[in-house]
Formats: structure tokens, C-alpha cells, sequence
């Protein structure tokens, strides 16, 4: 079997803000054309890992390793765009950089948002804004594309469509793909490695398809058995009331 080595790798990453541990010894890494989903609740240092890991953010302690010349499409949370300005999806995808029109009609029809091109970045759909910043960060000829709840703002059905547009993308450009999500509970049937972060990393492996488990078809129903999946996580520690880790008996099985 063959080791890739890594695109980006964070090595023992320790980071606090303001007084409080935000990152507390993480190791993650993404190879070529693995797929990781990077989850955790709100405040679980899911954001500062990723401007860690792009370079915004620099750790106290630990390194983060990346390719010589990787290439990074990032597709932020939250765009630095008010939506009431007129700005159209053309320029929007050009912002910062140029790119030609044949370009820009290429990378929107690879995402499925061909038709947005001439429209107003305010009068397009969420769905459609998620592929739009999707197209916006394929532009750069990725080798990693790091994508920070890219299905925020999108229904049920659209989130389905996007996860497997997600890891066609993977197929096609060969890429490596790091998601980052706050559902514990959703994440991709194709997803090669989930990460549980809580400053720390609680557990890592692979998803499990959950096409037959109760609690996901009683809400997605069997249209997204083999779409998304229930990760069961397997911790050996418990949180105390400021989110440190303390252990415990490894005989108390998963929580």
C-alpha cells in the first residue's frame, strides 16, 4: 500500500486566545485526494484550526506542514460581501484576481450554478451562493480545497446534492479536501476521515453508513442512505466544565 504524503499536515498544533486554550495538541493531516471532515460544536476551535493551517493564524507551539507550492481554494463561513450591494456573480468571481469569461462560465457549470453568471449576488438562492463561493475557489486550480460549512444556508435535499458534488469535484481534479462542519451527528458517506475536535482531537476514523439506522431514516429517509452517515464516536475521556479533557475508564465503551 502506498503512503501519500501529506498536502498540509498540523503536528501538535497548541494555540490560546485572550487567556483561554483554543487548540490543545492537535495532529490532523489531508493527502491527495482524501476527503476530511473536520466537526465540533460551536467554539471547538474548528475556525482557528483552519486559519491555523491556511497560515492566518501562527500557533504558540507545533507546526503546520504544507507542500512546496500548494495551491489552497478556501471557501470561507461567512463572506465578506453584504449581498444588498449590487455585485453581480461575475464580479464577485473575479474579485482579487481576473480570470476570463470562458473561465468563469467553466468553473460555475462544473457546480452546477451555469445560469447565475449575469444575476446579483442579492437575488440568488443560499444554495446557489454555496456553489458560487464553491466555483469562486476552484478558480484557483486547487490542490487542496478547504471549505468551512459550505452547507450553510442550504435545505436538506440541497445539502445531499452538494456532498456529492463535493466529492465529484475530489474525483475529477484529484484534489484534497478538508470540510469543516458543526453537526456531530451529518457528515459525508464518502468522507474518507472525520475528525471530532473540542480544542483537542477526541477521535478520529472512518464514517459508518447509517442507510438502515433508525434516527437517520426517521429524518432523511432512505433517498440519503448512501449519501450521509451517522459517525458514532468512541471517546476515552470526558470534558469538565471549562472543555478540558479528563480520562477515563476505557472499559466505559462509546459515549
Amino acid at each position: 500500500m502506498v503512503v501519500m504524503e501529506p498536502l498540509i499536515e498540523a503536528r501538535d498544533v497548541c494555540l490560546s486566545l485572550g487567556g483561554q486554550v483554543v487548540l490543545d495538541h492537535v495532529d490532523l493531516a489531508i493527502a491527495p485526494r482524501e476527503i476530511v471532515t473536520l466537526i465540533g460544536l460551536n467554539g471547538s476551535g474548528k475556525t482557528t484550526l483552519v486559519r491555523t493551517l491556511l497560515g492566518l493564524t501562527v500557533p504558540d507551539s507545533g507546526e503546520v506542514r504544507r507542500r512546496p507550492g500548494l495551491r489552497i481554494g478556501y471557501a470561507p463561513q461567512q463572506l465578506p460581501v453584504d449581498r444588498t450591494l449590487p455585485l453581480t456573480v461575475a464580479r464577485f468571481l473575479t474579485l482579487g484576481h481576473g480570470a476570463p469569461r470562458r473561465r468563469l462560465v467553466e468553473v460555475l457549470d462544473e457546480v452546477g450554478a451555469g445560469r447565475v453568471l449575469g444575476s446579483q449576488i442579492s437575488e440568488i438562492s443560499g444554495g446557489e451562493l454555496r456553489r458560487v463561493v464553491l466555483a469562486r475557489a476552484l478558480l484557483r486550480e486547487p490542490d487542496l480545497l478547504v471549505l468551512d460549512e459550505p452547507m450553510s444556508g442550504v435545505d436538506v435535499a440541497g445539502q445531499a446534492d452538494l456532498y456529492g458534488l463535493i466529492r465529484d469535484i475530489r474525483d475529477r481534479h484529484g484534489c484534497g479536501v478538508l470540510l469543516v462542519s458543526h453537526d456531530l451527528h451529518l457528515v459525508m458517506a464518502a468522507t474518507d476521515s472525520v475528525v471530532c475536535l473540542n480544542r483537542h482531537v477526541c477521535c478520529t476514523g472512518h464514517p459508518e453508513a447509517v442507510a438502515e439506522h433508525p434516527a437517520f431514516t426517521e429524518l432523511f429517509g432512505d433517498r440519503y442512505g448512501k449519501t450521509l452517515a451517522v459517525y458514532r464516536h468512541a471517546h476515552n475521556h470526558v470534558h469538565d466544565a471549562a472543555g478540558h479533557a479528563l480520562p477515563v475508564d476505557d472499559a466505559a465503551g462509546p459515549t
